[in-house]
């Protein structure tokens, strides 16, 4: 079981920080020529969504978005599920010489954005791949780093971020967690969105 600890983040700063690195993306690319989105299924989408339309409205560009299916690039696949299902990637634009923002709810361990990379590659050689990120709460365990950060939230082992998105769970919220000793199950679950 997990305890709600904190709601660290309301709707509203969520959308201030999926605004503010929609402004960072336009700044640190010097505009939008050659920029597609591309959100990690499943939290990833809609925030990647939400991210172009904040591009939209700021700069009238319309960055395309795609949505990127990593189950069979995981190196945890085979404890993940016997008979893992593939849910349909869809890039409707070329990656290759494309510069790529790859879109994900929680950064953690690093283990996804690799998986996600090495899914890129298969589609084409991207000019570039940035990685924007609503929540760093640390742990990693590879050498990747956000280029793009919503919030930093330094956390225990022992404690869960959950992102709540109304696509999903039909609000708009990041809480913490408190992880008890029997919910290991429940976490891994929770983590591997």
């Amino acid at each position: 079981m997990t305890n709600i600890k904190a709601v660290i983040m309301d709707e509203a700063a969520i959308n201030r920080a999926l605004k503010r690195i929609a402004h960072e993306i336009i700044e640190h690319n010097r505009g939008t020529e050659s920029l597609a989105l591309v959100g990690i299924k499943r939290r990833g989408v809609p925030l990647a969504k939400t991210i172009a339309e904040n591009i939209f409205e700021i700069e009238g560009a319309k960055i395309p978005v795609g949505i990127l299916d990593i189950t069979f690039y995981r190196d945890d696949l085979s404890n993940i599920d016997a008979m893992p299902r593939l849910n349909a990637t869809e890039i409707p634009f070329q990656v290759a010489n494309n510069k790529i923002i790859l879109v994900d709810d929680v950064l953690y361990t690093g283990r996804t954005v690799r998986a996600a990379i090495d899914a890129l590659f298969s589609l084409g050689r991207p000019a570039a791949i940035q990685l924007a990120i609503l929540i760093d709460r640390g742990h990693r365990e590879l050498p990747i780093r956000a280029d793009f950060v919503g919030k930093n939230i330094p956390t225990s082992q022992n404690e869960l971020i959950a992102v709540n998105l109304p696509e999903f769970d039909h609000r708009t919220s990041v809480e913490i967690h408190d992880i008890t000793s029997d919910s290991h199950d429940s976490l891994f679950s929770f983590e591997i969105d």
